[in-house]
């Protein structure tokens, strides 16, 4: 096995392309080598909607980026995209690269950056067909230290490197000007500290969604029955799933979505008393900002994705699912499976009023 230990290696290059639920979960690998390799620079390649939201937030030294649309475009396209990220990465001169997006793209960057040291997975999460192969010389296990959950196949290569693992959870810590931006949020519409819930009713695909109109009866049981205001956080392109909730909701809500800065998001949840929402990517930003979690789960297993490192309630009908979107849902794959739609607004108040209950002790001690 190549002992990667001896270093040494001032830049590491993790080439995560995909969503930002797998970022925020790779900050727990970069975390983990800065530790252990003092002083080392830390880049991300990523998606170039992505990159403050890292360097925002103390992920990453810096980010690389590419435009993944581009990479689903035409072929002339795609060509000229890969080759204009592969000179700006070589000009890094990288010590060594760690890939844990693991598609054929990914590998073909890790093989052609020049590090000396190339981290992969073995086996391959796809199998490799017969004209490809696994440039990595360091191989990791698919899920490293006995994990079920996702963030363990993105810890894996540090078992791979024989790191101690001294940082288990993903913990976004952002910089003192997305605070103050997040503070001045809350000023702007008198929202107290620790006295709203953040709700985020998106995510990527329309099968991990539950209805706004269940999301709108929900906050108004939640705000009867704790008198907490409700903040709805989300993207420019989730505005008719905003519209329908704020239409059909009697409790007053201030709608921040499409107005927050992704890099700004974990900021402002650190000041929310509650996260709700979809299993999505906010989800895992508000975990990784250290506040209780309530995730909204339909065929996608929160054993494998569930929110880490904060105190959380994973809500997710029985199953198997009795389906609710016949002609819809496309089994086995979560994100098109409706699985969600069948969680009742009673089943998800209960968890979020148990888990503030929960964790009301602990917000009195740190007051």
């Amino acid at each position: 096995m190549f002992q990667a230990r001896p270093g040494p290696f001032r830049s590491i290059l993790i080439l995560q392309t995909k969503h930002i639920g797998d970022l925020v979960l790779a900050t727990a690998l970069a975390k983990n080598l800065q530790l252990e390799y003092p002083g080392v620079r830390i880049v991300f390649l990523c998606d170039a909607r992505f990159a403050s939201l890292l360097t925002a937030n103390g992920a990453a030294s810096e980010v690389v980026t590419f435009r993944r649309s581009h990479m689903r475009g035409t072929p002339l396209r795609r060509l000229q995209e890969l080759i204009v990220t592969l000179v700006r990465l070589r000009r890094h001169h990288f010590d060594m690269t760690i890939d844990i997006t693991d598609t054929r793209t990914s590998r073909f960057i890790s093989g052609l950056v020049g590090a000396r040291v190339r981290v992969g997975y073995h086996p391959s999460e796809r199998p490799l067909r017969w004209f490809e192969r696994q440039p990595a010389n360091v191989k990791a296990k698919p899920f490293g230290y006995g994990g079920q959950h996702f963030l363990y196949r993105y810890l894996s290569p540090l078992e791979a490197l024989g790191i101690e693992l001294r940082v288990r959870f993903p913990a976004l810590q952002p910089q003192p000007s997305e605070i103050a931006k997040a503070l001045a949020l809350l000023d702007k519409f008198h929202l107290r500290p620790n006295a709203f819930v953040a709700i985020h009713a998106g995510a990527s695909f329309p099968g991990r969604r539950w209805q706004p109109e269940r999301f709108a009866a929900a906050i108004d049981r939640i705000w009867a029955e704790t008198g907490l205001d409700v903040v709805l956080v989300g993207g420019p392109d989730e505005n008719e799933a905003v519209e329908s909730i704020l239409a059909a909701a009697k409790t007053p809500i201030v709608n921040l979505a499409g107005s927050v800065q992704l890099e700004t998001l974990p900021a402002l949840f650190k000041q929310a008393r509650l996260f709700l929402g979809n299993d999505s990517g906010p989800m895992h930003m508000a975990a990784a900002a250290g506040i209780p979690v309530v995730g909204l789960f339909g065929l996608q297993s929160p054993v494998r994705w569930g929110p880490v490192g904060a105190p959380s309630i994973p809500v997710r009908p029985s199953m198997p699912c009795d389906c609710v979107g016949d002609g819809l849902c496309e089994r086995p794959d979560p994100n098109k499976a409706c699985c969600v739609w069948r969680l009742e607004v009673a089943h998800v108040v209960e968890a979020v009023l148990e888990l503030l209950a929960r964790t009301k002790t602990a917000l009195e001690a740190e007051m």
